[in-house]
């Protein structure tokens, strides 16, 4: 069935009780002191705990036993991690990509030594998910983020236009597939690519090559592999040119991609284009939501699936925008009720 997940800090803050009441019991992680970490750390309040200054790097097996220990004493099961050792060397081809391919390398097999099935990264170099709101007034005046793409390209460059290419990130993404598969597939660890967030070509400079449907399909020829696969973030897909040009759906992609090359899921909707969109309540966006869960049960998904990007609500500080407590409750439910309406209720499940 559905891994129901949440995407958790590796240390205790006042939204984990929380999220063990409404049923979850699965986490994705990220890593104790890196970026992701760093972020929501800050935003989301500690809860008496800190970032513990000690000598192992943040990807090594000690840090990362540590972090699932943790996640463990809460009832929590870790399942995927969504954070990395640094890349931006591989993703641009630069001096010094080995050794970073290592620091991977050395962060697969510490997942595979602890049993977590799925790693989750990126191919977006210089910058993460891009925003140019965080606070568009929604439903109730709930708040969401939204992009505005005029906005965000007339900010500094992140490199000058040219001084990487993207047919050299395509040549670098081969480079570190084939170093990296192999190696997954030892470990017993699947990979799954992020799309491009937001999808568009190319970002202050920098090209982004995940930003398609057939990017992905190419990505995933590349080394054909059950371990070489996708997060699948639905709210990135609904906006790639195949999906809005009625070429295809995501209920479609679903089923083409399959259990085989979809290991996770964001779960997570939006209204517009690339160009200009915003994030949605999970009931509210340009999505058949419950086609989607329909077609996860048609595959026979049994994967990990969160929700993302969720509205902030009423007494929440929007410290964490899309990542505040009041809506990931709300998109649990609703994911939840999909589910046993797809799945049937666990007291009828035969698995």
């Amino acid at each position: 069935m559905i891994k129901l997940s949440e995407f958790l800090p590796p240390r205790p803050t006042t939204a984990w009780r929380l999220i063990r009441q409404v049923g979850v019991d699965n986490v994705v992680g990220v890593l104790n002191g890196g970026e992701q970490d760093q972020r929501m750390f800050a935003s989301v309040g500690s809860a008496g705990w800190e970032i513990e200054d000690r000598e192992e790097v943040p990807w090594s097996l000690p840090a990362l036993r540590r972090n699932k220990e943790l996640y463990e004493q809460w009832g929590f099961s870790l399942i995927a991690t969504e954070d990395t050792a640094p890349m931006d060397r591989i993703r641009l081809g630069h001096d010094g990509r080995d050794q970073q391919i290592d620091q991977i390398i050395e962060q697969i097999r510490a997942l595979g030594a602890l049993g977590v099935p799925t790693f989750a990264y990126n191919w977006m170099a210089l910058s993460s998910w891009g925003r140019t709101d965080v606070a568009l007034e929604d439903r109730g005046g709930a708040l969401v983020t939204g992009y505005d793409q005029a906005v965000a390209q007339s900010g500094p460059a992140l490199m000058a236009a040219g001084e990487v290419t993207a047919d050299e990130m395509w040549s670098a993404l081969e480079y570190f597939l084939r170093a990296v598969v192999p190696e997954a597939e030892t470990a017993g660890v699947r990979l799954a690519m992020h799309p491009d967030d937001p999808p568009q070509s190319v970002d202050r400079g920098v090209p982004r090559i995940m930003s398609s449907v057939a990017g992905f399909r190419r990505m995933l020829d590349i080394v054909p592999s059950d371990h070489n696969g996708m997060t699948f973030c639905q709210g990135n897909f609904a906006l790639m040119p195949e999906v809005l040009g009625g070429e295809t759906s995501i209920p479609s992609l679903i089923r083409e991609f399959g259990t085989s090359k979809i290991p996770f899921v964001h779960f997570r909707d939006v209204r517009g284009t690339p160009a200009s969109f915003r994030e949605t309540f999970h009931d509210a966006g340009q999505t058949d939501m419950a086609a989607c869960i329909e077609a996860y049960h048609a595959i026979g998904f049994d994967g990990a699936m969160r929700p993302d990007h969720v509205p902030t609500l009423e007494g929440e500080s929007n410290d964490a925008p899309g990542y505040e407590t009041l809506g990931r409750l709300f998109a649990v439910g609703y994911i939840r009720g999909l589910e046993h309406s797809a799945y049937g209720h666990p007291s009828t499940r035969h698995c």
